[in-house]
């Protein structure tokens, strides 16, 4: 290996990005080029990880270059590799303000620069010359806000073919669906085999300035419920209800102008099948990490035979793939829906795939029962607490079902066995999450199953 392939193997599982923690390598490589040579140099580098199963996985790594250390950015720092003028100090170029400029300046061009490919929308203006702030929540993804004018979501795992995020944004734009932030522009890398389709590098959208995510929001109207022991949900002033019942019109929304802008098809008994099929076999990878779901193993395969056996009429179509109450913001005019990439983890040909808009229901109505139950682990033994939870929480999942009717969407019937499927199969995919990552927040998932698989 090369002296940075090495650095960047020592840097790259240390990153919240990086998707292959705890797994173990067998060989990296890495390919770059300049996408800027001015001080501070900016590079860009595809990074392949080959893992012992076999399995591969490429990310992009921009680096920033200077000839001397940079206090300021030593969180930044990935490495120095000697140079025949002394050592280069190579620094995570999303982390280097001087370094975020060249990418909207490349967009503003429609640039191309070796592989990669800069695709402006031509639709708003694009804030050439000036640097982006790192947005340091993310996890899968890394975000640059410019100004107040617009936001570039770095993909840092690449494969081949167009993001859900962009091909969604991009035919939505001429709907002017006011539940979407306006896609501005998109960056796109060449495979080094010529017979794959680019990779999404990034996109480039209007940035909503003054908003709230969904998730805080919910879990302050919790808290306030909390805070007054002697009030139902509907009687307490921080009431989340009417916030919900608008969050479903808007869901509707977009759902309906995704069926009208990309293609959608009527489900077939196949698609049923397949379904179950794929639910039945996350549950069976799940009891091998979480040994208490083997209790509701049973009752699980019943609930996904019994939604497969009833073949709801639906319509297959683009959906979200991943939603929930952080991917919502809430501005002064109403709720904006963010993030159509889909789950992240799952291959990008799944995520776009058409699906029923019952799993980005699903998802939400799982994201209401977590905003009410997450601090339930600070009182488990507290049944009056546990009783509060499950109002607002069933409160705010009727006023959401509510409002997706009330959007011009097909009335929700609570008792839908493939709304139920979707709700039990989420909650599994939760109880994997946690078990890994947040064991005391495990009984979150494990009490909604037990709840959805019980029978009447």
């Amino acid at each position: 290996m090369s002296a940075l392939t090495d650095i960047l193997a020592d840097w790259m599982p240390h990153q919240r990005w990086f998707g292959g923690k705890g797994r173990e390598w067998s060989g990296v490589t890495e390919d770059g080029f300049f996408l800027d040579q001015s001080d501070p140099a900016l590079s860009v580098h595809r990074v392949r990880v080959t893992y012992t199963d076999g399995a591969t996985e490429t990310y992009l790594v921009p680096l920033s270059w200077r000839d001397s250390p940079a206090e300021e950015l030593s969180a930044a720092f990935v490495g120095a590799i000697a140079g025949a003028q002394g050592s280069n100090y190579a620094y995570d170029a999303m982390r280097d303000r001087e370094s975020t400029v060249p990418w909207l300046t490349h967009l503003v061009a429609a640039s191309t620069v070796g592989p990669m490919h800069f695709h402006p929308a031509g639709v708003a203006y694009i804030p050439e010359g000036l640097p982006g702030d790192v947005i340091s929540t993310e996890q899968s993804n890394t975000s640059l806000v410019y100004g107040e004018t617009a936001i570039l979501k770095l993909f840092r795992r690449l494969e081949p073919g167009l993001n859900p995020d962009v091909e969604v944004h991009d035919a939505l734009r001429g709907t002017e669906n006011t539940h979407i932030a306006p896609l501005l522009g998109h960056i796109e890398i060449d495979d080094s085999d010529p017979a794959q389709e680019p990779a999404t590098v990034a996109m480039l959208q209007a940035f909503v300035p003054n908003a709230s995510d969904g998730w805080r929001l919910a879990t302050s109207s919790v808290r306030d419920l909390y805070a007054e022991g002697d009030l139902h949900a509907d009687e307490v002033g921080g009431d989340f209800a009417g916030e919900s019942e608008r969050l479903g019109e808007a869901t509707a929304s977009v759902h309906a102008d995704l069926a009208r802008v990309l293609p959608t098809e009527p489900a077939d008994d196949a698609w049923y099948a397949t379904v179950a099929e794929q639910m039945n076999g996350r549950l069976d990878a799940a009891l091998a990490i979480v040994p208490d779901l083997a209790e509701h193993a049973d009752a699980l395969r019943a609930l996904y035979a019994t939604a497969a056996a009833a073949k709801e009429p639906a319509v297959r179509q683009r959906v979200h793939g991943d939603l929930h109450l952080g991917q919502v913001l809430r501005t002064t005019t109403g709720w904006i829906v963010l993030d159509f990439e889909g789950e992240p983890a799952r291959p990008l040909a799944a995520r776009r795939e058409l699906d029923t808009p019952l799993r980005d229901v699903a998802g939400m109505l799982r994201s209401f029962e977590y905003a009410a139950r997450h601090k339930l682990d600070e009182q488990p033994g507290d049944p009056q607490r546990a009783y509060r939870a499950q109002e607002w929480a069933e409160r705010n999942r009727q006023a959401f079902r509510a409002g997706y009717t009330a959007g011009g969407a097909t009335e929700l019937d609570p008792g839908s066995p493939l709304l139920r499927a979707f709700e039990a199969d989420k909650a599994v995919y939760e109880c994997v999450y946690e078990a890994r990552n947040r064991p005391n927040w495990l009984m979150i998932p494990l009490q909604s199953v037990s709840r959805l698989t019980k029978t009447d």
